[in-house]
């Protein structure tokens, strides 16, 4: 196994911020997904893993550079080198305990030589478990082999959207806690507060990455009320074309269009504009509903003002 310094590419005195970004750049470069023709990926997607397992942790990092553990994470032991003719472990020596499993003897040299119960030392180092296997069990039975590899914490995210976008389903880019752009296309039907689910698009992990949970939150808009699915907005219509009549410019999320505006028409006088809302969950789409305003003349009108006088004389 490769120094992981040396995988990720990083010196020893790297902080945790670099290690990180060194990791998420050959993760992403050598991603079995990003490879299917290379069939080297996916072992250098792994190393790159490994190396983060214990760079990216910072016991882990500080045990291996001390070198309490190897590249792999797994314990170095020191102490017994000059063991049995050199072998760092000739000294230990497998004792049948009966059915309860195996136990261990060290013995300092020859016949004759001291000996002592080694299965403590091994259960504080690899846990319980190893001195429990079975009579049938290896010395190596319980360091770990059954666990399976951990996939990468989730991430959340909060993605603002426009009410046009919300009706309009486009790519919108969503930003990541780790600085990270991604375009998201959003669903045909998408609700306030609503939770979309990337696929891994998470933390990377030795199992693979892990997801990310983007929440939608409706950005307050300055023209458009939600009501459900339909939109509510304010028409401003100067006093002749509500006494009169006329035909006047609506902005809708999916673009102007004129609407009819009826003569004598006050203001709450609400036009419906069908099919200019946000898209129902059964297909179709919700409404908008046009609130006309009348307006006065902001500079004044001395004909109007002479108007008003002689409907009062």
């Amino acid at each position: 196994m490769r120094d992981p310094y040396e995988v990720l590419g990083v010196a020893k005195n790297a902080s945790a911020k670099d290690i990180k970004a060194a990791f998420r750049k050959l993760a992403k470069k050598h991603h079995p997904d990003q490879n299917p023709d290379d069939p080297k990926a996916k072992e250098r997607f792994a190393a790159a893993n490994q190396a983060y397992e214990i760079l990216g942790d910072e016991k882990k990092k500080a045990a291996f550079d001390r070198g309490e553990i190897d590249a792999e994470g797994k314990q170095r032991f020191h102490g017994f080198e000059g063991a049995a003719g050199g072998d760092p472990f000739g000294g230990f020596r497998r004792q049948q305990a009966g059915p309860g499993g195996s136990r261990f003897e060290f013995r300092s040299g020859g016949p004759g030589g001291a000996s002592f119960d080694a299965g403590d030392i091994f259960s504080q180092i690899f846990g319980d478990s190893f001195s429990q296997r079975g009579s049938g069990a290896g010395a190596g039975a319980g360091m770990g082999g059954g666990q399976r590899a951990q996939p990468g914490g989730d991430v959340n995210v909060t993605l603002d959207v426009t009410i046009e976008e919300a009706a309009t389903a486009p790519k919108v880019t969503a930003m990541f806690p780790d600085g990270r752009k991604m375009a998201v296309k959003l669903p045909e039907y998408v609700e306030d507060g609503q939770t979309i689910r990337l696929k891994g698009q998470g933390e990377q992990g030795l199992g693979g990455a892990g997801d990310a949970l983007v929440k939608i939150r409706f950005r307050r808009h300055p023209r458009y009320r939600v009501e459900g699915r339909d939109l509510h907005a304010d028409l401003p219509v100067p006093l002749r074309d509500a006494v009169l009549g006329a035909k006047l410019a609506v902005e809708t999320p999916t673009g102007r269009l004129a609407v009819n505006v009826p003569a004598w028409s006050s203001s709450d006088k609400v036009l419906r504009i069908k099919g200019r809302g946000l898209p129902e969950k059964t297909g179709g789409k919700a409404d908008l509903y046009v609130h006309v305003r009348v307006m006065l003349p902001e500079a004044g009108d001395a004909a109007l003002e002479e108007l008003m006088r002689k409907s009062n004389g």
